[in-house]
């Protein structure tokens, strides 16, 4: 069903790179207006053009013709009464004329009217750039009016421009240069409240300079945690001696989200839902971003922006956002994430002054990160691999595959391997409290986990050793642990690491780290599904017990624990976004249920994140107590279901 983007705080802009002609003004402004025309009928009514758009950048001395500065005037004139039309807003650029000195400026247009105009700061004066022969700089226009045909119009680089109706939606503008400056005017301008950072740009294009102008927008945009629209010239330009390409970008806080082709003669456009209700969350949560302070302050024009209802957000939505697309960044993901556990494990070795590390091995994937983590951590401090004791322990559900595979491992990496039975200590236990075997209840599986944890404890005080924890961060987010069990442990090397990477790092270690016999063996583990084998195997020796059945799929639950606490998104904006994310593989009231069960578990299990053990943090999402995430375990989580079932 159709929505308006602004009730989840987007905003759809474009940024357009227009068919010109140098000094074409006729020409020029009939290209503008039909890129309008288009940018609305794919939803947008908000779009950004290069600099000196009207005119084009390189008309050179012509700047001094009485002509060309007429005839921009004229067009200014006209692409304003078209936005009238087309209920657009429009920031195009233009040379302008006040108390005989040339500015070069942006024109924020809306509504048929010129709201206000922004001249540029920093003037280009070297290499190929002359703009000081013809152009003003604006640097010390504050708070001053034109006249524009009878009406005072706003000019001056205080400018920013607040759509009526959308607190987070405030923006700001500068030009080309002000941008590749050493303290660009955005930069004020994000902490006087701009979210929305717009630059026409004429950037010719050289060698190098493509991936070099895509850096610079993502760190600004980085920097002052905004959306970036940068709008540049295109090679309708003069190339008397430079190429422009209309490379035109639109980036939201270090990253691109679209961007257009170059060397396009025809005009080429980017269109993107930005987030600016993000931007807001963002600064929010960052006190740095809190107490700068801007040298001036800034008058806010109002505008009305004008919207229609969507079908589908314009934007790259990954659903799998620990986990990079390309290889070669999850590679390096990988690295990076294997290279904190084994540091952290080897420096709280060093400090405990122990030698030895206990830990429980089932043949699932947490626990052979965990042993993979331990191995490295113990060959950097040259400690044999036989003072890791790996213990496995076989219950009423261990599969001969887990089993098997976690004895395999452990003698293909040379650790010191022991199997302890946990079946007739735990029937002992059912005895004693008087639980019935056959009840497969939460008692059944709890007394295992339980039993697992209290041997791994008194094997670390045997031999003066560490007990490594395996639990991953996505299972802490669900509670999906054992309190004083399997949540115990005396330092977690997994408890930053999200299930969804969890394999993808084990492989990468099998890859690069491990070869031989054990690579083969952390395959078929990679391969083996997820599952705790608490309840008994059935006739074919295959536990029935598969955790995603029960929960919940761990990329949803992944997408879901990213875009809360990372973002901090409600949830019917999350919802939204998976339902896009995951079309055509999980149904929109599909995903409902499991976020629904999400927020049920986070809030119910916090008690058991209250008292997890240390452990290092990997990524941008960590659940410590001492660290990200601070939350009473009595917290009330209606709320968040209240605004799932309103969205139903």
């Amino acid at each position: 069903m159709p929505f308006h983007p602004s009730v989840y705080g987007f905003l759809r802009a474009g940024v357009a790179s227009p068919e010109l002609e140098v000094a074409g003004i006729d020409r020029n402004c009939a290209a503008i207006c039909r890129a309008i025309d288009k940018a609305a009928t794919e939803g947008c009514f908000f779009l950004v053009f290069p600099e000196l758009a009207v005119t084009a950048y390189s008309c050179a001395d012509l700047f001094l013709q009485k002509t060309l500065l007429d005839g921009a005037r004229e067009g200014v004139a006209q692409i304003a009464r078209h936005t009238a039309a087309c209920g657009a807003t429009a920031i195009v650029g233009a040379p302008f004329l006040d108390a005989g000195k040339l500015y070069n400026c942006a024109f924020f247009l809306s509504s048929g009217k010129i709201l206000g105009i922004v001249p540029k700061i920093h003037l280009p004066a070297t290499l190929e750039f002359y703009e000081e022969r013809w152009f003003t700089s604006g640097q010390a226009i504050l708070g001053e009016k034109v006249d524009w045909n009878g009406e005072a119009v706003p000019f001056g680089v205080d400018l920013l421009f607040a759509a009526a109706g959308r607190p987070a939606c405030r923006i700001g503008i500068e030009i080309c240069e002000d941008l590749w400056s050493p303290h660009p005017p955005s930069s004020r301008m994000a902490t006087a409240g701009a979210t929305l950072i717009a630059n026409l740009s004429a950037s010719p294009e050289t060698l190098g300079k493509e991936e070099y102008r895509r850096a610079l927008l993502r760190s600004q945009s980085a920097r002052c945690l905004a959306a970036y629209l940068y709008a540049s010239a295109g090679p309708g330009e003069s190339t008397t001696d430079l190429v422009f390409s209309g490379h035109s970008l639109i980036a939201e806080n270090g990253a691109i989200l679209a961007e257009t082709e170059r060397f396009r003669f025809e005009t080429a456009m980017a269109i993107a839902d930005v987030d600016l209700e993000r931007m807001t969350t963002e600064r929010q949560r960052s006190n740095t971003f809190a107490s700068a302070t801007g040298s001036h302050s800034f008058r806010v024009i109002p505008f009305d922006l004008h919207e229609e209802g969507i079908s589908r957000l314009r934007r790259p939505i990954a659903p799998d956002p620990f986990v990079p697309p390309r290889q070669e960044e999850r590679d390096q993901r990988c690295r990076e994430i294997f290279a904190i556990q084994t540091t952290g494990l080897a420096k709280r070795l060093l400090h405990t002054g122990l030698d030895k590390v206990v830990i429980g091995v089932s043949g699932g994937i947490d626990s052979t990160l965990a042993l993979l983590v331990a191995v490295k951590a113990c060959d950097r401090l040259d400690i044999d691999r036989g003072h890791i004791l790996a213990v496995t322990l076989p219950g009423f559900g261990t599969t001969s595959r887990t089993r098997g595979n976690a004895e395999k491992l452990c003698r293909e990496l040379g650790v010191a391997f022991r199997e302890i039975p946990i079946v007739e200590a735990v029937r002992r236990h059912f005895r004693d409290i008087g639980h019935p075997e056959t009840r497969h209840d939460v008692v059944f599986e709890n007394a295992q986990a339980r039993e697992r944890t209290q041997i791994l404890m008194d094997l670390a005080n045997q031999v003066d050793g560490l007990v490594i924890g395996t639990g991953d961060l996505s299972e802490l987010a669900l509670g999906w642990c054992t309190y004083n069990a399997d949540q115990m442990s005396m330092y977690n090397v997994n408890g930053g690491v999200p299930k969804t990477l969890v394999r993808y790092v084990v492989s990468w270690c099998a890859e690069t780290e491990f070869g031989g016999a054990a690579a083969a063996t952390l395959a078929d583990i990679c391969a083996t599904p997820v599952s705790p084998e608490l309840l008994p195997v059935d006739g074919r020796g295959e536990n029935p017990q598969q955790t995603e059945r029960q929960i919940g799929p761990y990329r949803l639950h992944d997408f879901f624990l990213y875009h809360a606490l990372r973002l901090h998104f409600p949830p019917r904006k999350i919802l939204l976004l998976a339902a896009q994310a995951f079309d055509g593989e999980y149904g929109k009231e599909e995903i409902r249920r499991w976020l629904i069960l999400f927020y049920r578990r986070f809030f119910s299990q916090q008690f058991k994140r209250s008292a997890m053990p240390d452990g290092p943090k990997v990524g941008s999402v960590a659940l410590s107590p001492r660290g990200d995430w601070r939350m009473p375990s009595d917290a009330c989580a209606a709320l968040w279901l209240k605004e799932l079932e309103a969205d139903h």
